[in-house]
């Protein structure tokens, strides 16, 4: 959900727009990017294509390919490797977990707590476009250049190199589309349509950087003629056959880099609308990497001539379809405080702020009055929160649950070891996070990573905060969030919203682990051999 999907959403909904009025001049962008980078396209003989397909899920791929609807990803799997549970990184949503693949890091080294997010020290919300309902009460020209340029060029940080950086300053090329996070060091313009520059908040041109080879939906298209595939009915280019023609483009002019970043989208909107057992979404990507394979002129060729890594980014877990069952709000919990309002900026009186990704939230405490240990006991009132976590006088990480009386505390280093090889100095109730503990050995239960993947988000950013989770079955709903009523959502550390498949083809290789986090390293070790 959110900006992949949207493009966050409406940027002037009173004049029934979206936020898509910034393009490249793609017409020239193949020409000027090599000039503007300096960096020689790379011809190497095995480039590696990486397709992200939103919400991608091992067993509903499982089904989709017994009833012969994914044809393309079956041919890769019985080429190569296939892998039903990797671990995304945390909260599970869609930046934070392209900000891990992009930089091998997770959320508290790259910065990017989720798609809603409080600055402390900018003192307001941080919105990269997520439901309807709130648009409609928060400033859509800062929605704007938060997901169109504070995302990549400020919030994700600077000291964190993703791997577009690492290859340009190897002297390598790379390629993103339709990704929304793509830092790189290849200098673009997008171009502000008058309708936005004349509001005076926006100038006319916005300077980003990115990869060699970048492609966005309407912003930029690396094939001139895939414009034509960005009306507002295709949701304006942000779709798996824009996705499709621009890899199939950079295949046909042999400009194919050594690192291609490609996400098909789709296949999210329809899991939050229809659930996670819908096969619809699965069939449409999958046509569109068919389209991908065929540029090679035969898939036996495909599979020759490159590495090809499919992959999802999160799961989701199936929502109740009674909205008062499947519901949890977070503000009745919390009515001895000032509660800050959506549509307002917080207040010196404000006590606390909410930020709501669907099955994960923050709770900032923002005045010094406010403890976060009371905070927590109120949260603990409802017993549909499934991880309630905070951070100590100490740094020490405490977590309880719902109607849980006992506590479970941890920090980096120490004598246990997880099967990650990351050490840790754990007390409490271990069961409280279904790990499992035999001569110091960790083992993680139905929370995969979950030290580490917590670890990263309670140090995200700056601010006293509390993060929740809610069991499956249920979504947490703030001031005007979306909710997802009998199909599906994500942003927990449940397995269900964490584990991904993957596919490897081309390579007999695999990352040293099987988390996202770890893929960055091992395409880098691809490109160089």
């Amino acid at each position: 959900m959110g900006i992949k999907n949207k493009l966050t959403i409406v940027l002037v909904l009173g004049l029934g727009l979206l936020i898509v009025g910034c393009r490249a001049d793609s017409s020239q962008q193949l020409n000027q990017q090599s000039v503007k980078s300096n960096i020689p396209v790379d011809n190497r003989a095995k480039p590696v294509i990486v397709i992200m397909i939103d919400s991608l899920m091992s067993k509903p791929l499982q089904n989709a390919i017994q009833e012969g609807r994914a044809p393309a990803m079956q041919y890769l799997m019985k080429k190569g490797q296939y892998f039903p549970q990797v671990v995304s990184s945390f909260p599970t949503m869609s930046v934070t977990i392209d900000s891990t693949l992009l930089t091998g890091t997770y959320a508290d080294q790259h910065h990017v707590p989720g798609l809603v997010w409080y600055s402390d020290h900018k003192k307001r919300m941080i919105f990269y476009g997520n439901g309807a309902k709130e648009a409609l009460k928060i400033d859509q020209m800062q929605v704007f250049l938060d997901a169109i340029y504070q995302l990549n060029q400020v919030h994700l940080n600077k000291k964190t190199k993703t791997i577009h950086e690492e290859l340009a300053d190897k002297g390598k090329a790379s390629a993103s589309i339709n990704a929304i996070v793509y830092r790189g060091r290849t200098e673009h313009v997008l171009k502000v349509p008058r309708f936005i520059a004349n509001s005076n908040r926006v100038p006319e041109q916005l300077k980003i950087t990115g990869p060699q080879w970048f492609s966005y939906a309407t912003f930029a298209q690396l094939d001139p003629k895939n414009s034509w595939n960005t009306p507002p009915w295709k949701k304006f280019g942000m779709n798996n056959e824009f996705s499709a023609k621009d890899i199939a483009f950079l295949i046909n002019q042999k400009k194919l880099p050594s690192v291609t970043i490609t996400y098909f989208p789709e296949n999210d909107s329809l899991v939050h609308k229809k659930g996670p057992n819908q096969l619809k979404g699965i069939e449409k990507a999958d046509q569109a990497l068919q389209s991908v394979l065929n540029a090679y002129g035969s898939w036996e060729q495909a599979v020759k001539n490159a590495i090809w890594v499919v992959l999802g980014d999160s799961g989701q877990s199936a929502v109740y379809d009674d909205r008062q069952a499947a519901t949890v709000e977070l503000k009745p919990l919390l009515n001895h405080y000032r509660i800050a309002q959506l549509n307002q900026s917080v207040g010196i009186e404000d006590q606390i702020v909410l930020s709501t990704n669907e099955r994960m939230a923050y709770v900032y405490a923002i005045n010094d009055n406010v403890n976060l240990s009371d905070v927590v006991k109120y949260l603990q009132k409802e017993e549909k929160l499934d991880i309630i976590a905070m951070k100590d006088e100490n740094n020490n990480i405490r977590i309880t649950k719902g109607k849980e009386v006992a506590s479970f505390s941890y920090r980096p280093g120490g004598n246990f070891t997880d099967e990650y090889g990351q050490s840790w100095a754990l007390s409490g109730e271990a069961s409280l996070v279904d790990m499992k503990i035999n001569n110091n050995r960790i083992k993680y239960g139905i929370y995969p990573d979950v030290l580490a993947r917590l670890y990263g988000a309670m140090n995200s950013h700056e601010g006293k905060y509390v993060v929740v989770t809610v069991k499956p079955g249920y979504e947490l709903v703030g001031e005007s969030s979306p909710t997802h009523i009998g199909g599906g959502a994500h942003g927990s550390l449940h397995e269900k919203d964490s584990l991904v498949p993957l596919i490897i083809s081309g390579t007999d290789t695999r990352p040293k682990s099987l988390r996202i986090v770890d893929i960055k390293d091992w395409i880098l070790q691809l490109v160089n051999g």
